[in-house]
C-alpha cells in the first residue's frame, strides 16, 4: 500500500505542476526509446516522471516506485545537455518479511547530438554517465561511475513517426553485475486526433545477473496528449514479456517546454 500511496502522491504533484504551468521538442514520456528531438538553442525541457511495477518471482514480491525529474538544455539548435534526478522507493516481501528502502538513486548527465536530419530521417548520438549518488548497499545505486553511449534513429511519416535505439552501457558497478549491457529497443507514435498521440514501445537488454542468460524484455502501449503546444500529460502501461522484467509497471508524467 505503501508504494501506491507514494505512486498517488506522485500523480497529485504532477496534476498541481499542471495547474501552473503554462510556453518545443517531443516528450518521449512514456516511451523508454528516445527520439532525435533537441530543444533548439537557449530552450529548456522539464520531465517530472513517475512509475510503479510490480513484480512476482520465486515467492519474492517486489514494488518499486519511482518519480524522476529530468531537465534538458539546448546548448545549440541540434544539441541538448541532460539530467536525470531519481528517487526510488522499494518494498521487498518474502518468506522472511518485508523490507524497505528509498532514497536517492544514481543521477545521470547525458548530450544528445542530432548529427544528420533530412527528408524526415534524422540520426542522433547519446553519451552520458551516471554518478553513484544513490547506495548501492540499500539496492538504489551502482556504487560506482558509469558509462553509455546511444544510437537513435527517427523516421518520421505524418501522422506516423518510428524510432530506434541501439546502445552500449558500461556497468561498472560494485554489487557483482555483469559490466557490458547492450539495448535494443523500437518504437512508435501516431497523431490519432489533434494533440492526441498513441504510442507503443519493445525493447531487450542484456541481463546485469551474472548467471541469468534471460535478458528482460518489455512492451509499452500509452497516450500522450498536448494539452498547450508546450505541456504535455501522458499515462503508459509497460508489460513484461520475459521473467527478468517487471510483471507490470504503470507510467505517468508531464513535459514542459520553455
Amino acid at each position: 500500500m505503501k508504494d501506491i500511496f507514494w505512486f498517488g502522491v506522485w500523480g497529485i504533484f504532477a496534476c498541481f505542476l499542471l495547474c501552473i504551468v503554462s510556453s518545443h521538442a517531443m516528450a518521449a514520456h512514456p516511451l523508454i526509446t528516445d527520439d532525435t528531438g533537441t530543444q533548439g538553442k537557449g530552450n529548456f525541457q522539464l520531465e517530472v516522471n513517475g512509475e510503479y511495477a510490480h513484480d512476482d518471482d520465486k515467492g519474492i514480491t517486489t514494488n518499486t516506485s519511482q518519480p524522476t525529474a529530468t531537465l534538458s538544455y539546448g546548448l545549440i539548435d541540434t544539441i541538448d545537455v541532460i539530467l536525470g534526478v531519481p528517487y526510488l522507493f522499494v518494498r521487498t516481501k518474502d518468506e522472511n518479511g518485508t523490507s524497505n528502502e528509498e532514497g536517492i538513486s544514481d543521477l545521470s548527465l547525458e548530450m544528445k547530438w542530432r548529427f544528420y536530419e533530412k527528408n524526415g530521417l534524422s540520426f542522433a548520438l547519446k553519451p552520458g554517465i551516471t554518478l553513484p549518488s544513490g547506495d548501492y548497499e540499500k539496492g538504489l545505486g551502482s556504487g560506482r561511475v558509469t558509462y553509455h553511449v546511444f544510437l537513435i534513429t527517427t523516421r518520421e511519416a505524418k501522422p506516423w513517426a518510428f524510432h530506434l535505439n541501439v546502445g552500449y552501457i558500461r556497468n561498472e558497478n560494485k554489487v557483482d553485475e555483469q559490466k557490458d549491457i547492450w539495448h535494443a529497443s523500437l518504437a512508435a507514435t501516431v497523431e490519432v486526433i489533434k494533440d492526441l498521440k498513441l504510442v507503443g514501445n519493445v525493447g531487450v537488454e542484456k541481463n546485469p545477473e551474472r548467471y541469468d542468460n534471460n535478458h528482460p524484455a518489455f512492451i509499452i502501449g500509452g497516450v500522450i496528449y498536448s494539452l498547450l503546444e508546450s505541456f504535455d500529460i501522458d499515462f503508459g502501461v509497460k508489460g513484461g514479456l520475459a521473467r527478468p522484467e517487471a510483471d507490470y509497471s504503470l507510467l505517468t508524467g508531464i513535459t514542459w517546454r520553455f
